[in-house]
């Protein structure tokens, strides 16, 4: 992919569109309505993940369109490709793929220098605090959505990041990525600790907890625990912050 082509990228994933803009911001002239990193990005809205508007994608004439093999749908992006687009697809399940991925798209694929944050990012995963190989592995569950409640399963990048922080999903040995289970027959003795992010459920102190009474809970931002982009950056002590915190959640928070 020559360098001379890529003047326009339109990113349907909040993590790559972040990680494009920050590496080279006006590369990028449009993302979806669920990339709300950088807070003052000023490119034209195509949809969400799940359903882009691929006429309006083709519209911005773009020279590739980023995407992922989980977030996006498979006929979304054979319609893109029909439209004569190049669509540049993404495959992330542990920390490893994902700075490889990362390299891969924005210095060969954009033909960018490679960004410094990127470096930053496999230097503070690499560096991790002493005191989290000193603390006891702790077993967690980690719910993704509820109604039905589902949870992080077998290979996925943020059951990965946990993993290095020194916790361990029950799930990981599921036969399913995201499996559906049972609350209650989680409870003390079988995890010690229950992950909650704010994506893709918005679990809260008033939402969530309640269902895992016995253990505590971490309520965790959901950017640095699944987004592969410059949160990687912080994302070592932010989430190790939230899970040391992890507490008993009393009737409203």
């Amino acid at each position: 992919m020559a360098s001379s082509r890529i003047r326009r990228v339109v990113s349907l994933v909040p993590s790559l569109t972040e990680a494009v803009a920050a590496s080279a911001p006006g590369l990028l002239v449009g993302a979806t309505d669920w990339c709300t990193h950088p807070a003052d990005l000023a490119v034209t809205r195509v949809g969400g993940t799940k359903n882009p508007d691929t006429a309006a994608v083709a519209a911005l004439a773009p020279d590739l369109v980023v995407a992922n093999e989980e977030e996006n749908r498979p006929a979304d992006l054979a319609t893109l490709r029909d439209l004569g687009l190049e669509v540049w697809v993404t495959r992330v399940r542990s920390l490893p793929e994902a700075f490889a991925e990362l390299h891969r798209l924005l210095v060969e694929g954009c033909a960018l220098p490679r960004p410094a944050w990127l470096d930053d990012a496999e230097a503070a995963w690499q560096d991790l605090p002493s005191e989290v190989d000193a603390r006891p592995r702790r077993r967690a569950v980690v719910p993704v959505w509820r109604r039905p409640w589902m949870a992080l399963g077998r290979d996925t990048f943020a059951g990965d990041l946990l993993a290095r922080l020194g916790v361990d999903h029950v799930l990981a040995g599921a036969a399913e990525r995201y499996p559906r289970f049972d609350p209650a027959a989680l409870g003390a003795g079988v995890i010690d600790l229950v992950v909650l992010p704010d994506e893709p459920y918005r679990f809260t102190a008033t939402d969530g907890p309640e269902a895992f009474p016995s253990v505590p809970a971490a309520l965790v931002d959901g950017r640095y625990l699944t987004w592969y982009g410059p949160s990687l950056v912080a994302a070592p002590e932010v989430l190790g912050r939230a899970l040391a915190g992890a507490r008993r959640f009393g009737a409203g928070g």
